[in-house]
């Protein structure tokens, strides 16, 4: 069977990222690990664009990226070296306003040796729940997770994300994991977005696991008194709330660089990273645009122009080859 290049790196996503061994994982999807294994290869040599079939001849390349171009993309890579390959070619196509891909960055980059290895993740968020969400605050998705602080012990994190957007509404650093620490929590998501004034016809609903600060009575009572709703995820499987354990992952990958001594110094971290999360770092989940343009509604015009770049972009390097090659 013939995979589009498209498959074949989401197939490799899918065994970086998963928790199985490879041999099992690819065995769940019908890979052979040979076959695999000769992707994974010219993946890693020529990045995601090596993974399409190779033409029987060779054709002329019209829209190469001109020198100065692949310069100033190197320079950008040395000065956010934080950045991904994906997440560099979305830069620099907005700032720059000339169109590069994914796989062009990567195939410099690697020309470069400014390829690290691959980050393998232990949470898998390739489930999600069961139902949609179609637009801003139609649910919201809240847990804790725990930090900790050398001297003084456990700190625990209360977040609200909006499910459509990844956008973190509200979060609260706490001593405790009690009702009120969540409903402390929503107060503040609720002033947060408005929701707490604005007419409405459907409050937000609540997504959650079955923690005893979320099945406990204080917690119920404060949703109806709100007007929400509450659901619940299966015991026993957190993929139901997949998008806030992913972005546990992602917090925990950054702040936990550095130890704390203090609530503060970790609270101030935590403070500035989720500034970076919701307005700075794209997403792929979202086209590659952050959580804040996602929520706020202004995701769709940058995709919108974006795809006018990209256009652009191509016109001038096909009309450029055709000067070259009269």
């Amino acid at each position: 069977m013939r995979y589009p290049a498209s498959e074949k790196l989401e197939i490799i996503r899918i065994v970086e990222q998963s928790h199985l061994p490879a041999k099992r994982t690819l065995d769940q999807l019908g890979v052979a690990r040979r076959t695999f294994y000769r992707w994974y290869d010219r993946y890693l040599e020529g990045g995601p664009e090596a993974l399409a079939d190779r033409p029987s001849t060779p054709s002329r390349v019209w829209n190469r990226i001109a020198p100065e171009v692949q310069d100033q993309i190197v320079d950008m890579a040395l000065e956010h070296s934080e950045l991904s390959p994906r997440e560099l070619a979305v830069r620099f196509t907005d700032e720059k306003r000339y169109f590069v891909s994914e796989a062009t960055v990567y195939r410099l980059l690697k020309a470069h040796d400014l390829i690290t290895s691959p980050a393998y993740t232990v949470i898998k968020a390739a489930e999600a729940f069961h139902t949609k969400t179609t637009r801003p605050n139609e649910m919201w998705q809240t847990d804790f997770t725990y930090f900790k602080i050398i001297g003084w012990g456990w700190m625990y994190l209360s977040t609200v994300l909006d499910d459509y957007s990844r956008y973190i509404i509200a979060w609260k650093l706490c001593s405790t994991m009690r009702a009120e620490d969540v409903t402390d929590t929503l107060d503040m998501a609720l002033a947060a977005s408005g929701c707490d004034h604005a007419n409405v016809l459907h409050r937000p609903r609540l997504l959650s696991d079955n923690g005893p600060s979320y099945i406990a009575g204080e917690l119920a009572e404060y949703i109806e008194a709100n007007k929400m709703s509450h659901v619940r995820g299966a015991p026993f499987h957190p993929q139901t709330q997949g998008k806030i354990e992913r972005w546990h992952q992602t917090l925990k990958n950054r702040v936990l660089l550095e130890n704390y001594f203090l609530p503060g110094d970790l609270e101030q971290q935590i403070e500035a990273f989720v500034e970076h999360y919701n307005h700075q770092r794209y997403h792929e989940s979202l086209d590659n645009v952050t959580p804040a343009d996602a929520y706020f509604g202004r995701a769709a015009a940058i995709i919108k122009r974006r795809e006018r770049i990209k256009r652009k972009t191509l016109e001038h390097r096909r009309l450029q080859h055709c000067k070259l090659a009269a």
